[in-house]
């Protein structure tokens, strides 16, 4: 088996990417989005058809020039989640807007105009994960969605205290980020590298994964946003791990043997204690957290100014 093979006898691979023919390339059970791939995606010609179809859709939603732009944003997103839907047997993961991450019940009414879009392309809630960033109000939200029985992923994730809010909130799935930890390391020590078993975003993902797996929180964890391989196999075992074409490449053409690093009894005779969080010593222990705090501001920003962009040209054919 070549090395790709091996990861997927223990982890369930997610393709990260807005690209169809890479997802279906690689056969992940899942496949996540962000506005990053989707403006990528949407301005290629191949996709034109998606994109044109959601300028109709938001001529023809009524209102103000705001409104139509909002649900022509949302139909754009769906139509690539159903695209998705038709390669993929699993899930896949849609965004809500990122300048929505500290209103809570904005949050919660856009995630619902989400879902009711595909329910209405007939797929069922089930198969649709909602990504929402993990400040204290996305995970509230994310909260009042569960019990409403729409999923949740919770994305822009870089420390433990969020991964113990999301997890208290009951959300399906948490998604750390760890090539945006490691790219933080390496401008603070001021090297070029560091070695995978060393590397702070996989050790995180391994912090994170134990506490879950001791105490039994049924929140799935998906490590996401890598920068190579070795970080990747680092994790295997991790219940998911979202993966972009590039590397899944280099995984399926390598056949070195994978030892699985990360399972539940390894977690079992972990150091963990238990951690109690309310709002305050949420926003205190992520305060604490220098990286944390910088990596969950800049990742808002940047798929803030993404989106921007998107909205950008998508007046233009208006």
């Amino acid at each position: 088996m070549n090395t790709l093979e091996q990861l997927k006898q223990y982890t369930t691979v997610v393709a990260d990417t807005g690209d169809f023919e890479s997802i279906a390339q690689y056969k992940p059970q899942d496949a996540t989005t962000n506005p990053s791939l989707i403006l990528q995606s949407a301005l290629d010609p191949k996709y034109k058809s998606l994109f044109d179809d959601s300028v109709v859709y938001a001529k023809a939603a009524g209102g103000d020039e705001k409104k139509k732009l909002v649900a022509g944003m949302q139909k754009l997103f769906v139509n690539f989640g159903l695209e998705i839907l038709k390669i993929v047997p699993g899930r896949v993961s849609t965004e809500v807007d990122a300048r929505l991450s500290f209103r809570i019940y904005d949050t919660v009414f856009y995630a619902k105009n989400l879902i009711r879009l595909y329910e209405k392309s007939g797929i069922g809630r089930e198969r649709v994960l909602i990504k929402v960033a993990a400040t204290w109000e996305g995970i509230k939200a994310a909260e009042i969605l569960e019990k409403e029985g729409i999923r949740t992923n919770l994305t822009l994730l870089f420390s433990l205290t969020q991964a113990i809010a999301c997890a208290n909130a009951n959300v399906t799935l948490i998604s750390p980020f760890v090539g945006r930890i490691l790219d933080w390391y390496k401008r603070e020590r001021g090297v070029d590298s560091i070695p995978a078993h060393e590397d702070p975003g996989v050790l995180s993902v391994h912090e994170i994964y134990n506490y879950y797996k001791k105490f039994n929180f049924q929140t799935e964890v998906m490590g996401a946003s890598f920068r190579n391989t070795g970080e990747i196999k680092e994790l295997a075992g991790c219940d998911l791990l979202t993966i972009s074409p590039q590397l899944l490449s280099e995984l399926e053409n390598s056949s070195e043997p994978l030892e699985r690093k990360l399972s539940p009894e390894k977690a079992e005779k972990s150091h963990h204690q238990r951690i109690d969080l309310d709002e305050m010593s949420f926003r205190w222990n992520l305060n604490e957290n220098p990286m944390a705090v910088e990596k969950l501001s800049e990742g808002i920003r940047r798929f803030s100014d993404d989106i921007r962009q998107l909205e950008k040209y998508f007046l233009k054919q208006f």
